[in-house]
């Protein structure tokens, strides 16, 4: 395993981590000082034949699921990895299972999400 693969694993084991720990506090402390709520960040699947998700953000890494075109997904963050059509941003997204997609077939609605 390459370092930057471990790298990226590490790095979603992490951001599960902060999840279980924020959900495990209870709300109380899920809260966002600036606006009493925690980031949510959604985009919108603009791949026609529907976005493949997978277990890392590279173009080989195994596929988990699909999203169908048009569906509204939730991203907790976004890294960069492997480009697609010029485009190395990848987002990590938390709908059902933890899988990455390329930005490139992810429209943003509303702010653009944090780093990972």
């Amino acid at each position: 395993m390459s370092p930057r693969t471990t790298a990226i694993r590490l790095g979603i084991l992490a951001a599960g981590g902060a999840l279980t720990a924020l959900t495990a506090a209870g709300p109380a402390a899920a809260l966002d000082d600036a606006n009493n709520h925690p980031p949510v960040y959604k985009g919108r699947v603009t791949a026609k034949t529907g976005l493949l998700l997978r277990t890392a953000p590279t173009r080989g890494s195994k596929v988990i699921r699909t999203e169908p075109y048009g569906k509204v997904v939730t991203i907790f963050c976004k890294t960069t990895g492997d480009r697609v059509a010029n485009n190395n941003r990848w987002y990590l997204l938390t709908d059902g299972t933890w899988a990455w997609g390329s930005a490139h077939y992810i429209a943003n609605i509303g702010q653009v999400p944090r780093w990972c």
